[in-house]
């Protein structure tokens, strides 16, 4: 409903433009296109703005101030999603993104959409438009962001070579790289999947005055350059690494077989125990019930030779 309004109200500014243009005692002069159609915005400006990652964003949509605004309509076209945010004179708002985009106003009066946080979620197209006392204007603004790389600088030694690696990963845009007091290198070498890493390279050759030599870096997320001094070697960038990760995953290996086998050994060995209790433990009861005839046997033979001895006596 909102928006037919706002169509209604630039056909009736257009009209009233195309009239006053037509009036032989004015003198129109001004770089403001006004289109008849109902469809079609009085002004239409297309635009492309960066921000810093995790800074807070600030979009302009029309430099009018509220006591001038009727409506402000941001139709945004985010990377996973489609979203809107508008706000009236008459209090009526909309906020369907809920991402913590808001409109706000600054000193002067003048509305800005509010991004706190920029993020890679927050990139993407926002359209504005602003239906004002005398106008309507539509601003689209391309939206990307700056993201710092990872930077690092070593020297390696790789089939008899001597090299000093510069590399700037993971950046957006791309950074500017070079070596100082240098004037030759390697070519750059950039790899892009959304970000970029640039690489560049300088063979040192033996006797190579490598005393002063350092990496210099330039990026937009940056107030100032960069400067690195290349390390004797990149860490962990030798066989020594492979070694400890391989010693590592068969530690691991051994532990998780010997946690799944030793209870089943302890079980057993319990088990072979127990039974080695029980046998001796049963083994005197069977030499006492094997002894006992024997000595009721020598005990009557003790007594019938005692009576024959009486006899005799």
């Amino acid at each position: 409903m909102m928006r037919d309004v706002i169509w209604i109200y630039a056909a009736i500014i257009a009209f009233l433009s195309k009239a006053w243009s037509q009036d032989p005692g004015t003198n129109l002069n001004t770089s403001v296109n006004y289109n008849t159609s109902s469809h079609s915005p009085a002004v239409y400006v297309v635009r492309n703005s960066s921000f810093k990652m995790g800074h807070d964003a600030k979009l302009d949509c029309s430099d009018k101030t509220w006591n001038e605004t009727m409506f402000v309509i941001w139709n945004i076209k985010l990377k996973y999603k489609q979203c809107r945010i508008s706000f009236s004179n008459e209090g009526q708002s909309e906020d369907s993104c809920s991402d913590g985009k808001t409109l706000r106003n600054t000193s002067s009066a003048q509305s800005y959409l509010h991004i706190p946080n920029f993020s890679d979620a927050d990139v993407g197209v926002y359209k504005c438009e602003s239906v004002y006392i005398g106008g309507l204007e539509s601003y689209e603004t391309n939206v990307d962001i700056i993201v710092p790389p990872s930077i690092s600088s070593w020297i390696e030694h790789k089939d008899n070579k001597t090299v000093a690696v510069c590399k700037a990963e993971g950046g957006k845009p791309a950074a500017n790289i070079r070596w100082s007091h240098m004037a030759n290198s390697s070519p750059v070498e950039r790899v892009s999947h959304g970000f970029f890493t640039v690489e560049i390279r300088l063979e040192l050759h033996e006797g190579m005055d490598t005393e002063n030599l350092s990496c210099v870096i330039r990026h937009p997320y940056w107030n100032k350059e960069n400067i690195l001094v290349p390390q004797p070697e990149k860490a962990g960038n030798g066989p020594w690494l492979y070694i400890l990760i391989v010693a590592a995953i068969s530690a691991i290996l051994l532990l998780v077989v010997f946690l799944i086998f030793t209870p089943k050994k302890l079980i057993m060995l319990g088990r072979c125990q127990q039974s080695d209790t029980s046998l001796s433990k049963s083994t005197p009861i069977e030499d006492v019930e094997e002894v006992e005839p024997y000595a009721s046997y020598v005990q009557r033979v003790n007594s019938i030779y005692n009576s024959s001895a009486d006899l005799f006596t």
